[in-house]
């Protein structure tokens, strides 16, 4: 079967294919490394900061656009936490966590967005007050929905019972002589305060409190102990921040950092995690723990606090545990194995609680090299870390690992190369193979996959752990505030089910799980193109399995009403890429070009899938299908030659069903980026188009691009083209069009509304409608949310359990600056069962709230490789699958002859 998995299926099962420098030693404070600058390869100093200096802001966490800054002076009045973060003892200083920061107001459906500016580096200096990004238009009477059946739900949300009732004074603060570190700003600024204000604010530009200082303006001088410089901060009042202010709601998000901080957890990352509660793995080398993510926002009606479980995979195996697998395992290529594994991958270090990005490995440094430190004297790294850490370099002859900053952490003070040991290095994440390992998999998901009632539970223990903890309720109390200790509760509505469309007037219901696998196999296929002459590449050793598992494939086809004849067999020697691109080249030379390949693979290795595809996606332009060799003879066998045989008749242009869709003139769009995994700063950006009315047949275009500039030149250059083969397929131009933008940010939306979507829309009436007014709705996808529903267990109304699919919320958990609404559309058998939200930044269709909802629901069954939902529009998870591909596999763009087939399928 074919490797890629797509995001977001919904249920884990879906395709029936499967993808297959200078040197100076670590440091905690800000990023350890060498400095490359004018020394030689084992003769660099290393810049010296503190032991356990802080290396982030106490409580500011990354959020989405602002940037976490890091702090690099010694803070002596500070203590730190297990993860190298910082209690304050006065105040606050943090970046704000939570929701994007953003200084533009969006309106949908039309008006004028300003300028964002986000991001480390964006703006310096003065920033002005931030407003709410609002999507919503003004002349929205309402974007609530009324089609479905009224339920009950619950949400992991509590409610804000109590809010403060003083505001907030924002103060400007500026250094002389100027200073652009930040981490620095903050330690001089919490050295000058101390004293003389209790609680505070401070970003690095601006303070935030809830009290007036006297003077004003302030005056405060601080030396800086190893520059010895001394700076003048004037702090200046600049206005209020009042309720309902971006500022305002940020304060409750960092207050409530701040008491995450007293339940003794440890943060790592943005979030907080139990290490005392963690969960042992030993046979895979791994650690679970169990944590907790909150945010606070101003939703419909109340201010509300968003909690969620999370766990964090740790893995006790080191980048030397990697390395010795690859000497046993690739003998006297160990060396590009290892490059291959470990490059572009992330490490930890325990002894400063640091990630890192690896970009090299350099086999000619060793933990025996000796380099030069500031002071002049030479050390070893076995030295260095037995001095510094106490810490045991046992094994001699490793390679060391190489990590380069980014410009922007250069600019912030760091050095341009670090060099680590692996030794020393912990992995991080999870690799394909461990992914691919199902008993690993299982493991984890024992205790990752909670279901609706132990969620419930969960949340309800972490709220009593809050209000039980003295300090938490001091520092509540301390600034007004209260939080409920139950979940919100509110109406949602279900939808009914679809009704599924096929062949000669075939109708059957989706059901109320919306999955339809058991009326596939007996039904006729909605539309079967004639597959004329195809082929099967096997090894010669996997013939007899290969011939049983065509016939069987022959065998489901003809179920399906779909006539297959029986296909020519091209046997190879051995399952080596090059015997693979041997035989298709054979037949695609020999003058009949196939309608479809199929390949027999040996196992899902990346290269062979690779080359696979590169010879017959790009290159030659023949859809191919690639089935494991596992799977030719399972005890499943028939249900994956079910799907086989539909993915073979999509990828040859037919459909297998639709779903009644209403509006006739109106063509739907999906679009994804993928980075690509070989070249560092290149993306891919899928486009997949429906082309009839019925969404069965569909246009698909991928385009390169570096840079946001080219990604929105070139969405609607696309956006025209597919409009233009819709024009070609029926006769005339869509009357709607409907949009849904994946891969998108909430930091990201001002510049969607102010690029691409004003791109699209000036390129269609320039190139295309002229007279004629574009009727558009342009909408956010968004897959990755903390926010669960909890609806009654039909059995038993007293327990919890997941709602059904075609759930759809839009109201209580929705924010009133939006155009929103969230959609529960598949059906999960275990764990808790994850909505999609859906944001309208532009809206000139004309179609109210309900329909918007309804065929967004629709859209959602049309994904082909699963009898089933999704948890997208289907057009939205081909492009995903699409630039999956492109950016996976084939690294260019892939053959137009093809795009007007599902042949990423």
């Amino acid at each position: 079967m074919e490797k890629g998995k797509g995001r977001g299926r919904g249920r884990g099962r879906g395709s029936a294919e499967q993808q297959p420098g200078s040197q100076r030693p670590p440091t905690t404070g800000g990023r350890p490394g060498p400095s490359s600058q004018g020394l030689p390869h084992h003769q660099q100093a290393p810049r010296h900061v503190p032991a356990g200096q802080p290396s982030t802001s106490a409580w500011g966490p990354r959020s989405q656009v602002q940037q976490q800054h890091q702090i690099r002076a010694p803070a002596p009045q500070t203590q730190v936490q297990p993860g190298g973060r910082a209690t304050l003892r006065e105040g606050y200083e943090a970046s704000a966590p939570g929701p994007e920061r953003t200084h533009s107001v969006a309106v949908a459906g039309g008006g004028d967005v300003g300028t964002m500016h986000s991001g480390r580096g964006a703006v310096r200096g003065r920033r002005p007050l931030q407003v709410i990004l609002r999507t919503r238009p003004d002349k929205l009477a309402t974007k609530q929905g009324t089609f479905g059946n009224s339920i009950r739900l619950k949400a992991n949300y509590f409610k804000l019972m109590q809010t403060p009732n003083w505001c907030l004074y924002q103060y400007s603060v500026d250094f002389a002589p100027p200073e652009d570190h930040t981490g620095r700003k903050k330690y001089l600024f919490r050295q000058g305060i101390r004293g003389t204000l209790a609680g505070y604010i401070y970003d690095g530009t601006n303070m935030y409190a809830a009290q007036k200082i006297s003077p004003d303006p302030m005056e405060l001088h601080v030396q800086h102990e190893e520059s010895e410089t001394t700076y003048r901060i004037t702090i200046k009042l600049v206005g209020d921040v009042t309720a309902g202010d971006y500022q305002y709601i940020q304060f409750f998000n960092i207050i409530m950092r701040k008491c995450m901080g007293n339940l003794n957890l440890q943060l790592v990352g943005r979030n907080f995690f139990d290490a005392k509660a963690k969960i042992g793995i030993p046979e895979h080398r791994m650690e679970l723990w169990p944590g907790y993510v909150t945010s606070i926002r101003q939703h419909e009606n109340a201010v509300l606090m968003c909690a969620e479980i999370t766990h964090k995979v740790m893995r006790n195996d080191t980048v030397l545990h990697l390395l010795q697998d690859c000497i046993q395992e690739g003998r006297g290529d160990y060396r590009r194995n290892f490059v291959t594994s470990i490059v572009g991958s992330v490490v930890l270090t325990d002894y400063n609680n640091r990630t890192y990005h690896i970009d090299d490995v350099d086999f000619n440094t060793t933990p025996q090299s000796v380099f030069s430190k500031r002071d002049g004297t030479s050390i070893s790294y076995v030295d260095y870390f037995k001095q510094r850490y106490n810490l045991v370099i046992r094994q001699l002859e490793q390679p060391m690992l190489v990590s380069r900053a980014k410009a922007r952490e250069i600019r912030a003070g760091m050095a341009e190369t670090v060099y680590l040991v692996p030794e020393l290095c912990r992995m991080t994440g999870l690799t394909n193979t461990q992914r691919a390992n199902f008993n690993l998999m299982r493991a984890l998901a024992d205790y990752t996959r909670v279901g609706p009632g132990p969620r419930i539970d969960k949340l309800l223990n972490f709220s009593r752990r809050l209000l039980s903890n003295e300090k938490i309720v001091e520092e509540l109390r301390q600034w007004d505030m209260q939080l409920a200790n139950n979940l919100v509760e509110f109406s949602g509505r279900v939808l009914p089910p679809e009704d599924i469309l096929t062949a000669r007037n075939g109708k059957y219901s989706g059901g109320m799980s919306a999955d339809w696998t058991k009326f596939v196999r007996s039904s006729p296929m909605l539309h079967t193109p004639n597959m004329d002459l195809w082929y099967v590449v096997c090894p010669n050793r996997l013939t007899h399995s290969a011939k049983s598992f065509v016939q069987n494939v022959i065998k489901v086809a003809s179920g399906m009403q779909w006539r297959l004849p029986m296909p020519k067999l091209q046997e190879i020697q051995d399952d080596r890429p090059g015997s693979y691109l041997s035989a298709l080249e054979s037949i695609m030379s020999s003058g009949n070009k196939p309608t479809l390949i199929m390949c027999i693979a040996s196992n899902n290795k990346a290269d062979r899938y690779a080359a696979i595809k590169k010879k017959c996606c790009v290159d030659r332009a023949v859809p191919t299908q690639v089935v494991l060799a596992k799977n030719l003879e399972s005890k499943g066998v028939m249900s994956i030659a079910t799907k086989v045989a539909i993915q073979m008749n999509c990828k040859i242009g037919g459909a297998p069903w639709t779903v009644n869709i209403p509006i006739k003139t109106m063509m739907v769009v999906g679009f994804d980026v993928c980075h690509d995994t070989n070249q560092r700063g290149q993306s891919f950006g899928a486009m997949v188009a429906t082309l009839d009315p019925f969404c069965t047949r569909y246009f698909s275009v991928v385009t390169p691009h570096t840079n946001d500039e080219e990604l929105s030149k070139d969405i609607a250059i696309n956006t025209v083209k597919a409009c233009q083969e819709y024009k070609a397929n029926t006769g005339r131009l869509p009357e709607l069009i409907l949009f849904y933008r994946d891969g998108v940010g909430d930091g990201q939306l001002p510049y969607v509304y102010n690029t691409e979507v004003q791109a699209i829309l000036k390129l269609l009436k320039e190139s295309l409608y002229h007279d004629q007014e574009v009727k558009m709705c342009f909408v956010v996808v968004s897959k990755r949310i903390n926010t669960r529903f909890f609806g009654p267990d039909h059995s038993n109304p007293s327990n919890p359990a997941n709602p059904p699919p075609g759930c759809v919320v839009d109201d209580c958990v929705t924010l009133p600056e939006r155009y929103d609404f969230f959609i529960v559309s598949q059906c999960v058998r275990q764990g808790t069962v994850s909505p999609t939200s859906y944001n309208i930044i532009y809206d000139t269709m004309g179609k109210t709230a309900d329909q918007i909802q309804r065929i967004t629901y629709k859209m959602t069954h049309l994904y082909y490789n699963w009898s089933g939902t999704v948890r997208v529009p289907a057009p939205c998870q081909y492009a995903h699958k699409l630039a999956f591909l492109t950016a996976q596999s084939l690294h260019r763009e892939p053959s137009a002859e093809l795009a007007r087939v599902l042949y990423y399928l």
